[in-house]
């Protein structure tokens, strides 16, 4: 009944309708950090866009489409988590939210990302498996600051030339995606640390062993006839790839935890970098 009762709420806009469904947001939270995910959210409550020194926005698992304009007074936002929403496009005002660090859009409808998205210059880890991308989205390519990338379950066949200057680039995630042959922009990334492009329909992997940073190759489930050649020291899964259950064990670290891990761990990280 909870979830019942939170879908009537969410299309009554007055105010004691929308106290119920997030609570009292009266005054800043001492962590700044708001928390309003699954709460079937319609829009965004306007309260929380008075919190100007707010560092983490939490609105994953509601009904959102639209974000209103005040959003852009969070200037101090570094993480903000869209994920499980309904965006068919990327409200342009995120991208005047020149301090994000985090930006989680998985589980949306998005299938374009707007130009002004290479306005935000710190943006380190981007998340937007699990959309409607039929091509990769050029604009990721100016992200200059870029460290870890999830592209994951869309329908992207090819990655542009301009991915390889992306040079603080060290994971990306291309599992479940119409990729025939491995990306040729990926064998000039020295730095890269994963490459995941499991669930593809790659039939030949070239020779991988010259990528010296390279910590985890993941390419199981491709229709593939050989293992990519690795340096050693570098760890793959896939057909082939003889790993032990120690090797395995060693390799949880570089596999992303699923959605109710993954806010812990990355909030441990932003702790470190401030």
């Amino acid at each position: 009944m909870g979830n019942a009762l939170r879908s009537v709420m969410a299309f009554i806009p007055s105010e004691r309708c929308q106290r119920f469904l997030v609570g009292d947001l009266k005054e800043m939270p001492f962590d700044r950090a708001v928390d309003l995910s699954s709460r079937q959210l319609r829009r965004l409550p306007s309260p929380v866009c008075v919190f100007g020194e707010l560092v983490k926005l939490y609105l994953s698992d509601n009904n959102l489409n639209s974000l209103p304009p005040e959003v852009q007074s969070l200037r101090k936002l570094q993480l903000l988590a869209l994920d499980f929403n309904c965006f068919d496009e990327l409200p342009e005002v995120v991208c005047r939210l020149t301090h994000l660090n985090i930006l989680y859009l998985g589980n949306n409808r998005l299938y374009r990302l707007p130009r002004e998205l290479e306005d935000l210059k710190e943006l380190n880890t981007l998340w937007l498996e699990t959309n409607c991308f039929t091509q990769f989205p050029q604009v990721v390519c100016e992200l200059s600051n870029l460290k870890t990338l999830h592209l994951g379950y869309n329908q992207i066949r090819s990655l542009p030339p301009e991915l390889g200057g992306l040079g603080e680039l060290r994971s990306i995630w291309l599992a479940g995606n119409q990729l025939s042959v491995f990306p040729s922009v990926l064998l000039e990334m020295q730095f890269l640390a994963v490459v995941d492009v499991d669930r593809n329909k790659i039939r030949y992997f070239p020779r991988l062993s010259h990528l010296q940073g390279l910590k985890l190759v993941i390419y199981d489930h491709n229709p593939c006839v050989n293992a990519p050649v690795i340096a050693d020291g570098a760890r793959r899964v896939g057909r082939w790839a003889d790993n032990s259950d120690e090797e395995e064990d060693e390799e949880d670290e570089y596999i992303p935890k699923l959605p109710g891990e993954r806010t812990v761990e990355l909030e441990e990280g932003q702790t470190d970098e401030g």
